[in-house]
């Protein structure tokens, strides 16, 4: 009833004012109509519009360019690449490789053999008849890269983690299967890398080396070779260094003078190495974290060994300083390094769990080990 009363008194108040404003009558209908056909294409216009024009003038109107609305001519991809957002998806070549091709004929027929693993070693001039019998134990299936420098840097054994950073981006290397990087002083008279490949294929290692021959200056015992067995994943080692038996060094563990990696692991670990830490130490306690479970996908190859030979030293690369002989400089800037990298990996794990709203102390995280 008050409804109908309300309607009442609106309909005598647009009757009087139709019968004492006509003028004003006809402009208001008028407007009205306009407004009712104006909303009615836009409407229409909303429900019919496809989802990825709307993506498209989003991306446009927020994108990191602040590009111009509509402009739906310029082409912009955010899940292209870092810098390649401008270019339509089908063109972009985010991976690459180190083949050699020819200067003649057409692209598909450039290569015979497309070789499924890449082995790298730091050489020097000193070493060259080591580093010619290592080459040779390496099959058509391997590319072979030689980072050269200068002959008296061929002292620096930890030196190739510097050029791997540089030269051996995931993207770059990522048609290998298996990437070996290896320091030049190396015996691999017991060394056949095809059947060191069917092995950690076998037991499914993301993360190897071949077993060291045991000798009086070795460290650690997961390293060493053992004639009992084709592949170890844990050993013992002195009383304190393991507070867990899954954990380096007793498991999880290869050094840095001969790693072996499958192409997920080494996407991994070369995000960890650093710029500007040249000698890599404390990345074997590291690499851990980038297969899981570790202590079953890290391991060492007893039945195809090496020989670290430990030649050259590091004795002539450093410089006098605070009254240190060369070597104990080199050797301070490695154990400086291995502290650097261990606080910087503790801090960052430490900050990722703060951002979960996690109390990182209740975790056992970058844990310390003694140098050896």
């Amino acid at each position: 009833m008050e409804a109908e009363m309300m309607y009442t008194a609106k309909e005598k108040t647009a009757r009087s004012i139709l019968v004492n404003k006509p003028n004003q009558a006809i402009v208001i209908m008028i407007a009205s109509s306009v407004g009712i056909v104006f909303g009615f294409f836009i409407g229409v216009s909303f429900h019919t519009l496809p989802l990825t024009k709307i993506n498209i003038s989003s991306v446009i109107l927020h994108g990191p360019e602040n590009r111009i609305a509509n402009d739906i001519t310029k082409i912009w991809v955010p899940t292209n690449p870092r810098g390649a957002e401008r270019l339509p998806s089908g063109i972009v070549a985010s991976e690459s490789d180190l083949y050699l091709r020819r200067l003649w004929g057409l692209p598909r027929q450039d290569l015979d053999n497309k070789p499924k693993y890449l082995v790298t070693f730091t050489v020097g001039y000193d070493l060259r008849n080591n580093i010619d019998k290592a080459v040779k134990k390496f099959s058509d299936n391997f590319t072979i890269v030689l980072f050269h420098y200068d002959g008296r840097t061929t002292e620096w054994d930890d030196f190739e983690w510097w050029y791997a950073k540089r030269f051996l981006h995931p993207d770059i290397i990522a048609p290998y299967d298996y990437i070996f990087v290896w320091d030049e002083d190396l015996g691999t008279e017991h060394f056949d890398a095809e059947e060191y490949i069917k092995i950690i294929r076998k037991y499914g290692l993301e993360i190897s080396q071949p077993g060291l021959e045991p000798n009086k200056k070795m460290p650690w015992q997961m390293t060493k070779r053992r004639t009992d067995s084709e592949v170890h994943m844990g050993a013992e080692e002195k009383p304190g260094w393991c507070s867990d038996p899954h954990s380096p060094p007793c498991a999880a563990f290869v050094e840095i003078m001969a790693p072996v990696f499958s192409r997920d692991a080494w996407r991994c670990v070369w995000h960890m190495i650093q710029n500007d830490l040249v000698h890599g130490w404390g990345l074997d306690f590291a690499l851990q974290k980038c297969v899981d479970p570790a202590y079953e996908k890290i391991g060492v190859v007893d039945s195809q060994w090496i020989v670290h030979q430990t030649i050259p030293s590091l004795g002539n690369q450093g410089e006098v300083e605070n009254g240190k002989s060369p070597y104990e400089s080199v050797r301070l800037r490695c154990r400086r390094e291995w502290n650097m990298f261990d606080a910087r990996l503790k801090n960052a794990e430490k900050a990722y769990y703060r951002s979960l709203g996690i109390d990182p102390s209740n975790n056992n995280t970058g844990q310390r080990h003694k140098l050896p």
